[in-house]
C-alpha cells in the first residue's frame, strides 16, 4: 500500500475509533475511557413534529428586493434537504415556518414611532377595511419557497392586532397592563384572522396550520421597539372564544396556538404575573373559568419560549422538568416556539454576532434541554435572517434593503444537527450514560439524545469540552449499521460535514467543541 493510501485509510478509521498519533507513554496514560451510552428503544417519549424558524422581520426586504440568486441561496440554507457533492447537507431542512402577520406599523411609517423600519410590518388590512393580498410580498416569497422545498407545517403569528383595531391606533401598548385591542373589536380581530388564513391560501396555495394570536402576553410592549401587546388571561379567553366562533363560521381548519408564554415558567406558575401566568391551568383545567380545551379550534398543546430560563444549569434543567411534570397531568403537547440567545450570563452574552462554535454549542445545549427535559415536540428559532449585531440569527445579512452579503452562522448548523435528520413523526427514545455522572454535571460537557423511526436511529452528540471524547454505544437493536456521521466544529467548512466512516458501529469520536450526528439504519442486505 502506497503512502497516500495509508493516509486516507488512517483518516477514515480515525473517525471510528480514536488513535493516538504518535503513541507515547504520556498519550497512553492520559487516554480517555469511552463514555458508554446505553440505548433502550423499547422506552419512548414524545413524538417530534418539526423544527422551524420565523420570517420576522428581514424577509420583508430580502424576499421582495434582494437579487433572486441571493434569495434562493438563503432559502436553500434554511429549507433544503438536498446534499452537496460530498454528501454533506446543503441546508438544514427546516420542517416548519412561522409567518409574521403584521399589524400595519410599516403603513404608518414614522407615525408608527417604531424608528427601526426593519421592525415595522405591513398589514393585509387597509384603513377602509378592505384587504390587499399583495402586502407582505417579501414574506410571501419565503412562504412559497418553504413550501417548494417541502416544508409541511406553517404557523401564522401575531405580535399586535391591526393598528385600526387598537386602543391607541398604534402597534404597541400605551399602558402596558392590558390588551391594546379594544373590547369592541374582539370579533373584528377574530374575523381578520379568518380572512388572513383564506387570503394567504388563495394567494399562495398554503393553508396556515396554526394561528398564534398572542405573542408573549406577559410583557408590557410599550413604546416603541417593535409591534406587540400585553394580554391578561381573561382577555385571551374572550378573544379565543371569538376566534373559535369565527373559524367555525368560515370553515377555517387552522388551529389556535396557545399561549406563546414569554418564559416557560409562566406556563405552570403565577410567578410575577398574577393575571398572565399559570396559563396551563387557566386555559386547560376544566375547573377554570378560562377553560378553552373543549373548543374545536384550540390546538391540544401549549407553546412557550425558552428565554431567561437557560442559566444556570439547575435553572435550565429544573424549569423544564417542572413544565414536563405539569404537562403529564394534562395530556397536552409542548412546543418551544421561539428562542435566540437573549440573556447575558457568565457563559455567554446576547450582544454581538458570533458566527463561530461558542454560540452554536450554547444553542445546542438549550435545544437538547428542551427536547430531553421538557419533552418538547417542536423547536423553533426566532429570526431566521438577522441584520443585527446580536446572537439572534441563523443567517446574518448586511442591513441593506436592496441587497448585500449574507453569512452562515454555526448556530444555523447546530440547529441543523436536529432539524435535518430528526424527521416529523420520529420518537425520542430512552438512553443513559453508564458512568453514573449526574445530569447537572453532564449538561455542561457531553450531551446526547436519540430519536427513532421504524428503520432509523438518529443520535445527536454535543461535546462542549475543550478536549476530544469518545462514546461507546450499547443496547442497540441488532442489524443496525452506520449510514452517516456529520460533524460541525469551529473550522470554516465543517458545517454538517459528512465524514468517511465504516458501516460497523464501534467507538465514536467526538472532537472537542463540536456537534456530531450519527445516523443508524437497519441493514436490509
Amino acid at each position: 500500500m502506497n503512502s497516500i493510501k495509508k493516509v486516507k485509510l488512517y483518516i477514515t478509521l480515525s473517525f471510528i475509533a480514536f488513535q493516538a498519533s504518535p503513541i507515547s507513554a504520556q498519550n497512553v496514560k492520559t487516554k480517555d475511557i469511552p463514555i458508554e451510552i446505553e440505548i433502550n428503544t423499547k422506552i419512548t417519549y414524545q413524538t417530534i413534529h418539526n423544527f422551524g424558524a420565523s420570517d420576522a422581520w428581514s424577509t420583508q426586504f430580502v424576499g421582495k428586493y434582494w437579487p433572486e440568486s441571493s434569495r434562493k441561496e438563503i432559502a436553500k440554507l434554511l429549507f433544503s434537504t438536498g446534499n452537496k457533492v460530498d454528501g454533506s447537507p446543503e441546508g438544514i431542512g427546516l420542517t416548519a415556518w412561522r409567518f409574521n402577520i403584521g399589524a400595519g406599523s410599516a403603513d404608518q411609517g414614522k407615525e408608527s414611532s417604531i424608528n427601526d423600519v426593519w421592525r415595522q410590518s405591513e398589514c393585509f388590512l387597509n384603513e377602509d377595511q378592505t384587504y390587499n393580498w399583495n402586502k407582505q410580498e417579501g414574506q410571501q416569497w419565503f412562504l412559497k419557497a418553504a413550501k417548494e422545498f417541502g416544508v409541511k407545517t406553517f404557523i401564522g403569528f401575531v405580535n399586535s392586532p391591526p393598528i385600526y383595531y387598537t386602543e391607541n391606533q398604534k402597534a404597541w401598548s400605551g399602558n402596558g397592563t392590558r390588551s391594546n385591542l379594544l373590547k369592541t373589536n374582539y370579533k373584528t380581530y377574530a374575523d381578520f384572522l379568518s380572512e388572513v388564513v383564506k387570503g394567504i391560501h388563495e394567494k399562495t396555495g398554503i393553508m396556515l396550520d396554526y394561528i398564534s394570536p398572542f405573542n408573549e402576553p406577559q410583557w408590557e410592549w410599550e413604546c416603541c421597539k417593535q409591534e406587540g401587546s400585553p394580554w391578561a388571561n381573561d382577555e385571551i379567553f374572550q378573544v379565543v372564544k371569538a376566534i373559535n366562533t369565527s373559524f367555525e363560521a368560515n370553515h377555517i381548519s387552522s388551529q389556535i396556538e396557545l399561549t406563546e408564554a414569554a418564559k416557560i415558567n409562566y406556563l405552570y406558575t403565577i410567578s410575577d404575573k398574577p393575571h398572565r401566568g399559570n396559563q396551563i391551568d387557566y386555559f386547560f383545567n376544566k375547573a377554570s373559568k378560562g377553560y378553552v380545551g373543549d373548543l374545536k379550534s384550540v390546538a391540544k398543546k401549549v407553546a412557550g419560549h425558552s428565554y431567561f430560563t437557560t442559566w444556570d444549569s439547575n435553572t435550565l434543567i429544573n424549569t423544564r422538568k417542572s413544565l414536563s411534570d405539569k404537562l403529564d397531568q394534562t395530556g397536552l403537547e409542548y412546543w418551544m416556539t421561539e428562542y435566540c440567545i437573549l440573556e447575558d450570563n457568565s457563559e455567554i452574552k446576547g450582544g454581538g454576532r458570533d458566527l463561530g462554535i461558542d454560540a452554536a454549542l450554547y444553542v445546542a445545549k438549550v435545544i437538547h434541554s428542551d427536547l430531553v427535559f421538557a419533552n418538547a415536540s417542536a423547536w423553533h428559532w426566532w429570526l431566521a435572517i438577522s441584520p443585527y449585531d446580536y446572537k439572534d440569527g441563523l443567517i446574518y445579512i448586511d442591513k441593506n434593503t436592496y441587497g448585500g452579503r449574507f453569512y452562515e452562522s454555526k448556530m444555523l448548523w447546530a440547529l441543523g444537527h436536529y432539524s435535518r435528520f430528526i424527521k416529523p413523526g420520529m420518537k425520542r427514545v430512552a438512553s443513559r450514560r453508564m458512568d453514573g455522572v449526574s445530569q447537572a454535571e453532564t449538561i455542561s460537557e457531553v450531551l446526547h439524545s436519540v430519536y427513532q423511526s421504524d428503520d432509523e436511529l438518529v443520535i445527536v452528540f454535543v461535546n462542549q469540552l475543550h478536549k476530544d471524547k469518545t462514546v461507546k454505544l450499547s443496547g442497540l437493536p441488532k442489524d443496525y449499521i452506520i449510514s452517516g456521521v456529520y460533524l460541525t466544529n469551529n473550522e470554516a467548512h465543517f458545517n454538517l460535514k459528512k465524514m468517511n466512516t465504516s458501516r460497523i458501529i464501534e467507538n465514536i469520536p467526538l472532537p472537542k467543541r463540536s456537534l456530531v450526528t450519527c445516523i443508524l439504519k437497519k441493514n436490509k442486505s
